[in-house]
């Protein structure tokens, strides 16, 4: 069974971003994004910087976070698969509302947490990653 997958827009705290939030087991793989992942449909690229896992309560957030830490908004949710994994890409596809097919998760460099969120071709002779 696919993990789930939710993208929150987050709002009066700090410069409005979006949240990318890949389930991993018990926790959600957190990415900051700079710019509205619904661009991506264009075949634009996005900045993502790596941030702390978040509780799989995530999920369903859509309203005030917790200690004054402003408000989010669910832009997209659904489920995703992996396809690939290194230490510096991932591929995986997302099944949401607004964005689905395949998209990838780009290191800037080794030992940084800047990342690049892109969509990719879809090719659908790619079998899934193992596990």
């Amino acid at each position: 069974m696919p993990d789930a997958f939710v993208i929150l827009v987050h709002t009066g705290f700090g410069p409005t971003h979006c949240d990318l939030m890949l389930q991993q087991g018990p926790t959600l793989l957190t990415w900051r994004l700079a710019a509205d992942p619904a661009v991506l449909a264009a075949g634009n690229r996005c900045p993502a910087r790596r941030i702390q896992d978040h509780r799989l309560a995530y999920l369903d957030c859509d309203g005030p976070v917790g200690g004054g830490r402003g408000r989010v908004r669910r832009l997209d949710a659904g489920s995703w698969q992996l396809l690939r994994r290194t230490s510096r890409r991932w591929e995986f596809r997302l099944a949401g509302g607004r964005l689905k097919g395949r998209f990838c998760l780009r290191r800037a460099g080794e030992g940084t947490d800047q990342w690049e969120f892109a969509p990719t071709p879809d090719d659908d002779d790619d079998p899934p990653a193992p596990g």
